[in-house]
């Protein structure tokens, strides 16, 4: 049997101090500083354990690169712009993105890029891919990100912020908690009491949730990070992940290991554990601060409207058969609507300062109201 140092240590630490609330055990599994998933690996690829869209076809990347564009014109050219990427997997993203920007000199020559990633792997992959790169840092945190004029991408990003559950019992919600079973195994339980008056802020589809459900929520300390950086210093985020467009009950609580789903209590650190992000909750969040909210809208809708469609034909177009056949597997994967596409699944979200009133693949007028 393999060594799990991880299981071990969540062990000895609900031993010592109780069962573990879910957040935690999630912090542990991807950032434990020794063990963690995030800290010690490149997961992604075919031999890691998942595919993001930058790596499904460049296509994404040079989108997000003139989506970028569009922006900076918006805000008025300036003469000095931001261009942060939270979580940046390999740096093929950005590769792609300002390959695109090259196009445009005076953005180009306007850019500092920066690279919020903890993981000293991925750091180093980020650092090869982008070693042509003038003016570009890596940061642990957009705390360190100097201020400035941004434009501020995650993709898959929000996903692996830790999660607080709660399970609705008769007499209240109670926050959901990692024990050990009599075998000493890892197992779902419950914290003895509720949370007191924890579903006054609930939104009525959770709060009328039957008794069992379970509610996801992660602090909004992140999101209105963002939203206050680009509300005081001019600019925009855009903000890509996997989730669903209203507040509700649900257990998206998962573990995908060798683009498989896995138990995501069986190998700590050994799998990346997410959870589905709720883009209501983001956008409430964000225009509490005062930021303007864009969308969300669905990724295929998005990359429609800033012209997949139409970059995939000029790329189909210079290609050999084979090439070609990729690169319509590669679109209808990005923007199809099946069990096997990321198009409805993954959603998009703008935020910006106030003045900015409608971006590129997002307006206003299409804030979601309807169901994932």
């Amino acid at each position: 049997m393999t060594e799990q140092p991880l299981l071990n240590e969540i062990r000895a630490l609900i031993k010592s101090s109780g069962p573990m609330p879910v957040w935690r055990y999630m912090e542990l599994c991807l950032m434990h500083p020794r063990y963690g998933y995030y800290v010690s690996r490149d997961p992604l690829g075919r031999e890691g354990d998942f595919t993001t869209a930058p790596e499904v076809s460049q296509m994404f990347g040079e989108l997000l690169g003139l989506w970028t564009a569009s922006v900076w014109k918006q805000m008025g050219s300036p003469q000095f712009l931001r261009l942060i990427e939270l979580g940046p997997g390999r740096g093929t993203m950005m590769a792609d993105a300002l390959r695109a920007l090259r196009v445009l000199p005076p953005l180009y020559q306007a850019l500092h890029v920066h690279m919020v990633e903890v993981n000293p792997v991925l750091r180093e992959r980020q650092s090869a891919t982008l070693a042509g790169v003038r003016n570009i840092a890596w940061h642990d945190s957009i705390d360190d990100v100097p201020e400035g004029p941004s434009i501020i991408l995650a993709n898959e990003y929000f996903d692996v912020l830790p999660i607080h559950q709660m399970v609705k019992r008769e007499n209240g919600w109670h926050e959901r908690v990692i024990e050990i079973d009599p075998n000493g195994k890892l197992q779902f339980g419950a914290a003895a009491d509720p949370t007191p008056r924890f579903d006054v802020l609930l939104p009525p589809l959770v709060r009328a949730a039957p008794v069992g459900a379970v509610f996801e929520w992660r602090p909004d300390g992140e999101i209105m990070k963002l939203a206050t950086r680009v509300r005081d210093q001019d600019g925009a985020a855009l903000i890509i992940d996997y989730g669903h467009l209203r507040s509700d009950a649900g257990d998206t609580f998962q573990a995908i290991a060798r683009h498989t789903f896995t138990d995501p209590l069986k190998a700590p650190g050994q799998a990346d554990v997410t959870a589905h992000v709720d883009f209501q909750a983001l956008a409430r969040a964000a225009e509490d601060v005062g930021a303007r909210v864009h969308g969300p809208v669905t990724q295929g809708d998005f990359l429609k409207r800033v012209g997949i469609e139409t970059r995939a034909a000029a790329l189909m177009q210079k290609a050999t058969p084979d090439v070609a056949t990729d690169i319509s597997v590669a679109l209808k994967r990005l923007t199809d609507t099946g069990r096997s596409g990321m198009g409805s699944m993954f959603k998009v979200l703008g935020i910006s300062e106030p003045r900015l009133t409608g971006i590129a693949g997002l307006s206003d007028l299409e804030r979601a109201g309807g169901a994932s």
